[in-house]
């Protein structure tokens, strides 16, 4: 039973940071996108 407990502590836990790089990367990518689209935006203008 511990070793289940602890199985499952592992998993819940790499699911957490698994999570949080995923999130992370989705707001770096958002962020250089929006850049990128604010200097588009200077040159057309």
């Amino acid at each position: 039973m511990g070793i289940l407990k602890n199985v499952f502590a592992f998993m819940a836990v790499s699911t957490l940071i698994v999570g949080g790089v995923l999130i992370g990367g989705t707001i770096v990518a958002a962020k250089g996108i929006d850049k990128a689209g604010d200097e588009l935006q200077k040159k057309v203008h």
